[in-house]
């Protein structure tokens, strides 16, 4: 069994852009789940992605109102061909940050993770822990911050291992 997921974060709708671009729509809809890793800004988004997606795991961010916390809350968990993928917006600094998602999320911890996917840099950044856990931030399709162009990432699931994490552009 393959599951294709695509992993979102930091759209900032509608304060850093007017929409999601046609190309993250399109990745949208050509997944089995789209993760969405908070700051959102208003629940349109939220409401729209539930209604396009197949199937939709997300959290809220330090910019998400009341609404979305109250939807979404702070750590998501789902379960994906035997693959544990926790959610999350904030990991806090890079100095540290493997520790710190170890301690958390690691093999270890009470809500053991395989996979971690996380936002708020807007930078995006996959590296694999001490302890196995691997690390995604997609970055932000949106607000690009000190990168060239925005991103987000697909991730496959391949018979209950992760396999190609591609970062892929979304130029305006």
């Amino acid at each position: 069994m393959t599951t294709r997921i695509l992993l979102l974060s930091d759209t900032h709708l509608p304060t850093r852009a007017a929409a999601l671009q046609e190309q993250v729509w399109g990745l949208v809809e050509d997944v089995d789940l789209v993760v969405h890793a908070g700051d959102w800004i208003e629940a349109s988004l939220l409401d729209e992605l539930e209604r396009r997606a197949a199937r939709l795991v997300g959290v809220a961010g330090n910019n998400d109102g009341e609404e979305l916390w109250s939807r979404l809350g702070e750590v998501a968990h789902v379960e994906v061909e035997g693959v544990r993928i926790g959610v999350v917006h904030e990991t806090g600094a890079a100095t540290g940050r493997e520790r710190r998602c170890d301690a958390r999320f690691g093999p270890d911890s009470e809500t053991p993770c395989d996979v971690l996917v996380f936002g708020h840099s807007h930078i995006p950044w996959d590296t694999t822990t001490p302890a196995g856990l691997r690390l995604l931030n997609p970055g932000s399709p949106t607000d690009r911050r000190r990168q060239p162009v925005g991103t987000v990432m697909t991730l496959v699931v391949h018979d209950g291992v992760v396999g190609d994490v591609t970062l892929v552009p979304t130029p305006r």
